[in-house]
């Protein structure tokens, strides 16, 4: 007995679920068949109108296949699914068996957030997904978005798109070769090589995958991202952007490209303040100055630039330390003014040329304006050069001061003068032997050097007032140092990786930045729920899988 009820249940559904498959035609003003010229079909003919499972079909003509359960419509066709969307087209198939439908000629759809237009369409009811493969545009209040094949999602209100994508609004215009968009909420998520270009200014932002909000113009990238200003270019591993606020944070491995100062300045966390023309860059912070053949970096625990190209300010704290093949350099801070051309070493400050150690109580630089070349340099109170001798680590040739002002050429330093108060000590070697022969010590007003290669060729004393010279043994070993002598070769940096390595007593700066800001964490949210969603809609063989988290967090990989 319970058998013959399990028989005649499964019989009953079956039956059921047959007939509610049917294709069923609710008007047409004319109903013929001709198996000669339509072998297996009904020609309808005139206001034609079927129903298959809440959706309804309506065309001026068309050809029922009962058997196949096949509907083929011809103009003036229109598809509606419930209040859900309603479609225009020249012709469609429609099967009812599969529910899925496609349209060609003049194809537009229409639903509560979007106006689709494209030649072929094809409707998968099953899935409630639309697909075209050969051109679309979509419109909704916001934007605009054409592609070469795209899908669009009816449950998320989602549009896939593929292979020359661009959505363009009266602000902005976005190219990409794969994204996700939102139509309820004007979202992007990019999948590919995607540009956004700002209609009003040319900036432009670049990345291959990230997340772009059309509504309030804010960008989180995390892929070869980049941001073009008019005289920057930042590049990162993931880089936020508000455009309205005029704000970026980038993270890791950043670079920004100063094309008019000549000049890149290179970290792992920075803050730019557009309109305030400013850039705040900590963690391996180093400022990267190209001069002729040569290049200058100055490295320190933060670098703040301030102000218009022609007025910039370079402000680096805590640590600074200054790399060239011929001059090296280390400071607590500097402070640089492209107006004036000024460079300025605060807190205890030392520079190395060659194998030469000078340290005064500030050091100034000052580069020519027009040509951002080194001209000369400034040692003020209490200036000290010291000069190890070639052959002896007890020996070493020392000049003092009250000043010492140095000119370079060609970014080489090629003369100095000891003003106020000079003193000289010098271990006297002879040429063919090496052997030291004297000491002469030197008391006059002023001191001028002349140096080739970083080595000091000429000596000249104006106001000599005294001096003497020593055999080494009756030299006094407690002349052997100027007051105020200190030996910091270990301070110095000889290599570019030398400038981020800390001194013992050096202490880092905490990490108070906006990685917590509203906005930032929101975007961040915003994109990684989307990346991570376990539960996505089956897609048609032309769209790919979603990518995963990982892909996202720069720092995994």
């Amino acid at each position: 007995m319970k058998n013959l009820f399990l028989l005649t249940f499964l019989l009953f559904s079956l039956g059921s679920f047959s007939q509610t498959k049917k294709i069923k035609i609710l008007s047409t003003q004319q109903a013929l068949t001709d198996e000669n010229k339509y072998p297996g079909a009904t020609l309808l003919i005139g206001k034609v109108k079927m129903a298959h499972e809440g959706a309804t079909l309506d065309c001026q003509k068309a050809l029922l296949y009962k058997k196949d359960n096949i509907f083929k419509a011809i103009g003036e066709v229109v598809i509606e699914q419930g209040d859900s969307i309603i479609q225009y087209s020249d012709f469609a198939i429609y099967n009812g068996n599969t529910k899925k439908a496609k349209s060609w000629g003049n194809v537009e759809i229409n639903d509560k957030e979007m106006k689709l237009s494209t030649d072929t369409l094809h409707f998968d009811r099953q899935n409630q997904l639309l697909y075209y493969p050969n051109g679309g545009t979509i419109r909704d209040k916001k934007n605009t978005l054409k592609s070469t094949k795209g899908t669009y999602y009816l449950r998320d209100k989602k549009f896939t798109a593929k292979s020359k994508v661009t959505v363009v609004n009266p602000d902005n215009n976005l190219e990409s070769d794969h994204l996700d968009y939102y139509t309820n909420s004007n979202l992007a998520y990019l999948y590919g090589p995607s540009t956004v270009t700002n209609l009003k200014d040319s900036t432009k932002i670049y990345s291959e995958r990230g997340f772009y909000d059309t509504n309030t113009d804010i960008s989180y990238f995390v892929k070869n991202a980049k941001l073009f200003l008019k005289e920057r270019t930042i590049t990162a591993d993931s880089l936020y952007y508000d455009k309205r606020k005029g704000f970026a944070s980038a993270t890791n491995r950043i670079k920004v490209i100063d094309t008019l100062q000549n000049m890149v300045t290179k970290g792992n966390y920075a803050e730019l303040y557009e309109k305030k023309d400013s850039l705040f860059i900590i963690d391996r912070a180093v400022a990267i100055t190209v001069l002729d053949k040569d290049s200058m970096y100055v490295a320190g625990d933060k670098i703040l630039l301030t102000g218009k190209p022609e007025k910039r300010i370079a402000r680096i704290f805590k640590n600074v330390k200054i790399f060239k093949s011929d001059l090296q350099g280390k400071c607590d801070s500097i402070h640089t003014s492209q107006s004036t051309g000024f460079t300025r070493m605060f807190n205890n400050p030392v520079l190395w040329s060659g194998k030469s150690q000078i340290t005064g109580d500030s050091i100034q630089f000052v580069t020519d304006k027009k040509t951002n070349n080194l001209d000369s340099l400034r040692v003020l109170q209490n200036a000290f050069m010291i000069q190890k001798d070639s052959l002896s680590e007890d020996d070493f040739n020392q000049i003092k001061g009250r000043n010492i002002y140095g000119k370079f050429k060609e970014n080489d330093l090629k003369t100095m003068l000891v003003k106020g108060n000079a003193e000289s000590l010098y271990h006297n070697r002879n040429e063919d032997t090496h052997e030291l022969e004297t000491v002469t010590k030197e008391i006059a007003s002023d001191i001028e050097f002349l140096l080739e290669k970083n080595e000091i060729i000429q000596t000249q004393y104006f106001k000599k007032s005294e001096g003497k010279t020593f055999p080494p043994s009756e030299f006094p070993s407690e002349e052997k140092k100027f007051k105020g002598f200190i030996w910091r070769e270990k301070e110095q940096p000889k290599t570019v990786e030398d400038l981020f390595t800390k001194d013992k007593n050096a202490k880092n700066i905490p990490l108070k930045t906006l990685k917590n800001d509203i906005g930032i964490k929101k975007a961040k949210k915003q994109f990684l729920k989307e990346s991570v969603k376990k539960k996505r809609l089956k897609e048609t063989k032309q769209i790919k899988p979603s990518l995963k988290l990982k892909d996202f967090n720069p720092s995994k990989k």
